[in-house]
């Protein structure tokens, strides 16, 4: 929301350049990061009131790491790194099926990479950007002009932000997208599933220390994290036929009619969902697919422009990588803004359609069809910790990641 022109300190007549970002989620917040050296005034606006502080797991490993490198944050998030921990796949009244060390998963994607809740990576873009970024919260963006030279956002209040460029980065449900590019309907494509993700305040009682414990069925997958005291979390996701209704219906009441007959970790975890629900993340799983994801001085970032969906596993990964890779042609095209942003989706899309393509296969590791895949998922992950087949994945994880 920049109001006036600033002029550079060691040019009177040379404007400094301004972004507006929309969004404070870590697409956002790591754009902010990256221009401010290359001399940006960023101002973030977001329409929450305030910082979010849980979400679910995210792994940051391949280009997700090398971006999160270059981008600093690796002293800041070495702290809150979960670590390889054990997978404990069990049956539906909670019985454990068979276990999978935390040295296999750690033999297969290797040392450079990091497991931290979302809000702890937010957090840690947040510190490094607050003291050079004016970031306000509880603001939206009601409409949207430019022309050769500038944008011009008018705010929900009627105050109006003019900028160089505009980067929208509010989300798979984006206002930026629906102003600038047209309604929702037109790019997320529906797949059938919803997810939900949810902190536990203490550690569940039924699943191990340092452990979670995963139950695949037919069409569903619930897991549970025992990690310690604030670290523990949920994960579920299930087919549905009818997206808008499950959202409906809300968290507690769709995941436990979903989920409610299984035993274990997930009974006690559904309790508490039933009287603490405000914490809980709960959506319709959709991949946001565009033809372009710039129009002039207006571009999006992460989920807005592409989401990759949690079948991926790679969402958070890819909004560094994003980020860092816009800050790199923004600094390479100069006053060429337009010219930058084509370089950028160009150098991009081979990787967001690779990884759109994985996560649309992976939707059969998430709730397979039939309790055949069932069983064929489980010989597979039973037969991870062979020699043979370790070497297998980490070649197939390796190819993912080039």
């Amino acid at each position: 929301m920049v109001v006036a022109a600033i002029q550079a300190p060691d040019a009177a007549d040379t404007k400094k350049k301004r972004a507006l970002v929309v969004g404070a989620g870590i697409a956002g917040l790591a754009a902010a990061l990256r221009l401010h050296p290359q001399g940006w005034e960023v101002v973030v606006v977001e329409r929450a009131p305030g910082r979010r502080s849980s979400g679910y797991l995210v792994n940051l490993h391949g280009p997700g790491y090398d971006a999160a490198e270059r981008l600093g944050l690796i002293p800041a998030l070495a702290p809150h790194d979960i670590g390889y921990f054990t997978s404990i796949m069990v049956h539906a009244d909670g019985r454990e099926k068979f276990r999978l060390p935390a040295a296999v998963a750690e033999a297969a994607v290797g040392t450079r990479a990091l497991g931290v809740f979302r809000g702890d990576l937010e957090s840690a873009l947040y510190d490094a950007v607050a003291g050079h970024a004016d970031i306000r919260f509880g603001a939206t963006v009601h409409a949207v002009t430019q022309n050769a030279d500038e944008i011009d956002a008018t705010l929900g209040d009627g105050s109006r932000i003019r900028a160089d460029l505009l980067i929208g980065a509010d989300g798979v449900h984006s206002r930026i997208r629906e102003l600038a590019f047209g309604p929702e309907t037109e790019y997320l494509v529906d797949l059938g599933h919803m997810v939900g993700a949810f902190p536990l305040e203490t550690v569940p009682a039924h699943v191990p220390e340092g452990a979670g414990t995963t139950f695949i069925g037919p069409g569903r997958t619930a897991a549970v994290m025992n990690l310690g005291p604030q670290r523990s979390s949920t994960f579920f996701t299930y087919r549905c036929a009818d997206t808008r209704a499950e959202l409906d219906q809300g968290p507690a009441a769709a995941l436990t009619r979903s989920f409610g007959d299984l035993g274990g970790g997930v009974t006690e975890a559904l309790h508490r969902l039933e009287t603490d629900p405000a914490g809980a993340y709960f959506d319709s799983v959709g991949q946001v697919v565009m033809d372009r994801w710039s129009d002039g001085r207006i571009v999006l970032l992460g989920d807005a422009a592409w989401c990759v969906t949690v079948f991926a596993g790679y969402g958070a990964a890819l909004a560094l990588d994003g980020a860092d890779r816009l800050g790199s042609a923004l600094g390479e095209h100069g006053a060429d803004i337009p010219g930058a942003l084509a370089a950028w989706e160009s150098s991009l899309r081979p990787e967001v359609g690779k990884r759109q393509a994985l996560a649309r296969k992976g939707i059969g590791r998430f709730a397979p069809s039939t309790r055949a895949q069932v069983w064929a998922g489980e010989l597979l992950l039973r037969a991870i910790g062979l020699p043979g087949i370790r070497g297998l994945v980490q070649r197939s994880i390796r190819r993912a990641n080039n």
